[in-house]
């Protein structure tokens, strides 16, 4: 090359594009499911999913062609959000018992009666999922027969527990109480299912709801209440009255 000639040009520059991820189709919500909803169709769908991402339970169309189609009619037992893979076992089959699903272990399902017009269910604002108090109102009579007055006491008997449904309902839609029921489902362990069945025997049961920061506190261990206490109607009139 002679000093008069320009520089060869540079070589061009080769962008090599690395190759993409492998991916795979994974069956997923197509829109949000809440608990308790019967599966159709329209609420899968399946979506490339990364195969560095797959995760043991994810039903991929490679080994599950059919997943789509067999997961229809099935029950939701916990929430999906959109585009969440789906898994069996937040599933229940049509021929098993969904109630029994979604009870925990050990525990027992306890439906009691409850008033339609909300006056022992705080106003039928209680939901499914929430934590309530049950309060046990009942006629003294030993003090009626002696006062010859109608004494009622009303007692918490058990504090801090988990409504699995509200009449038909076992989820709010929309935010909104949409089903009003006659009956609340409680998850118990069997010892309180026999003092709350007991006790529907001999008075009449309401449910006060919990706030969500007191979720794990019985009522001795609240602040303004150190021991159980009773309530004591009498001539109209309420009043406390400790338990011992």
């Amino acid at each position: 090359m002679s000093g008069g000639d320009p520089p060869p040009p540079p070589a061009p520059v080769v962008k090599v594009e690395p190759p993409p991820a492998p991916v795979t189709e994974v069956l997923v919500a197509a829109a949000e499911l809440p608990m308790g909803q019967v599966l159709q169709p329209a609420d899968l769908r399946w979506q490339k999913w990364p195969d560095d991402a797959l995760t043991p339970g994810y039903l991929t169309r490679k080994l599950n062609p059919k997943a789509l189609e067999e997961a229809v009619g099935a029950t939701v037992r916990a929430p999906f959000l959109v585009g969440e893979p789906v898994r069996l076992q937040k599933l229940v089959r049509p021929d098993s018992g969904f109630m029994a699903a979604i009870l925990p272990q050990g525990m027992r399902a306890v439906a009691i009666v409850t008033d339609t017009r909300g006056t022992n269910s705080a106003g039928g604002f209680i939901l499914p999922n929430d934590r309530v108090d049950v309060i046990r109102t009942y006629r003294d009579e030993e003090n009626s027969r002696a006062t010859g007055t109608d004494v009622q006491l009303s007692q918490i008997i058990l504090s801090d527990i988990r409504v699995l449904a509200v009449g038909q309902l076992i989820q709010e839609k929309n935010g909104t109480n949409v089903v009003t029921g006659e009956t609340a489902t409680l998850a118990l362990t069997p010892a309180q299912a026999e003092t709350i069945t007991l006790a529907q025997k001999v008075g009449s049961l309401s449910l006060a709801l919990r706030s969500i920061a007191d979720t794990g506190k019985t009522a001795e261990a609240e602040p303004d209440q150190k021991t159980p206490a009773l309530t004591v109607v009498r001539f109209g009139v309420a009043r406390q009255q400790t338990t011992r």
